[in-house]
């Protein structure tokens, strides 16, 4: 059986409708002979009778009348496609299925909505909160488009887009040594109680590295118990300890609370750098660098340092 042609099912669809030569020919731009001619050569193709020709009128054969049905549904189909296509070529359409570290994403995300409302309106952004490697393996597989987390990643095949620098405050109970001040140096973190968030999370990670450059012991208390940073910082106004948190988290995580107080280190300080990463290559990197650059304009207005292209 040979495969049969989009021309010919758009003529038979046509002759299926209107059931008159003439007219069918007219609906879709065809001469009546080209038109006839599409049918019969559908009918050969198929294998089957779809019409009955009479001097008078055209009829469907029950065989015509089963397929026409058909017919319509992948020209429907077909047409879908295309429309996909058309829309799959226009940036910010469509789906986008960004992945987010639970440290970023409640404090940027306000940002990223707001700014994806107003200027990206047909973009259908959907928003997956995961582990760094969680998001890694989800962008891997295809499972997930960009990700907004802390760098440097050091994956290959993964392209990062620096969007800004954010330096780490110290948050202490009330009544605390450090309490407050402005002018706390690195070397402070050797013998704090630190409490730290658990396994997995990019941010414990990072809050180590910055106690063993501060000349921190690995025997040095460290306290583990902590899911997320709300409960941390509640774990800090139980007097249990201190805690590090990005700037962009200090407004939400210790307004609530009037026993907790931020400290400053002094410069540089501790800081964390955060960035869009996408599959090296990725088919829409145009698109993902515009909204990187769309980003970094957004996020002036918080505590922290946007980087440029290529930083």
């Amino acid at each position: 059986m040979k495969q049969p042609s989009l021309a010919q099912l758009r003529a038979f669809a046509a002759v299926a409708e209107y059931l008159h030569f003439r007219d069918a020919a007219a609906s879709i731009g065809m001469s009546q002979p080209a038109l006839s001619g599409a049918v019969s050569a559908l009918e050969e193709a198929l294998g089957v009778q779809l019409l009955e020709r009479t001097t008078r009128k055209v009829l469907l054969s029950p065989a015509g009348e089963r397929l026409a049905v058909r017919t319509r549904a992948v020209l429907e189909t077909v047409s879908e496609l295309m429309e996909e296509a058309e829309a799959a070529q226009a940036p910010f359409t469509g789906v986008l299925r960004l992945g987010v570290i639970p440290t970023v994403a409640p404090y940027l995300l306000p940002t990223v909505l707001r700014l994806v409302h107003q200027c990206y309106p047909e973009l259908d952004l959907q928003v997956h909160e995961e582990q760094t490697s969680s998001l890694l393996e989800g962008l891997a597989a295809g499972r997930l488009d960009l990700l907004l987390l802390a760098v440097p990643l050091g994956v290959p095949g993964v392209t990062e887009l620096p969007l800004f620098d954010e330096d780490f405050v110290l948050v202490t109970p009330q009544g605390h040594p450090l309490a407050g001040r402005d002018d706390i140096p690195r070397e402070a973190l050797k013998e704090l109680k630190l409490l730290l968030l658990d396994e997995g999370h990019c941010l414990r990670d990072q809050a180590l590295d910055i106690c063993r450059e501060a000349g921190r012991t690995e025997g040095a208390p460290v306290t583990t118990t902590a899911a997320g940073l709300s409960t941390l910082v509640q774990l800090v106004a139980g007097g249990l300890g201190v805690t590090l948190l990005p700037r962009t988290a200090v407004k939400v995580e210790t307004a609530r609370n009037t026993a907790l107080f931020t400290g400053r280190f002094t410069a540089p300080a501790p800081s964390r750098r955060v960035a869009l990463a996408m599959r090296t290559g990725a088919a829409r990197q145009a698109e993902f660098e515009e909204l990187a650059q769309a980003l970094r304009g957004a996020m002036k207005r918080l505590p922290v340092r946007v980087v440029g292209d290529g930083e």
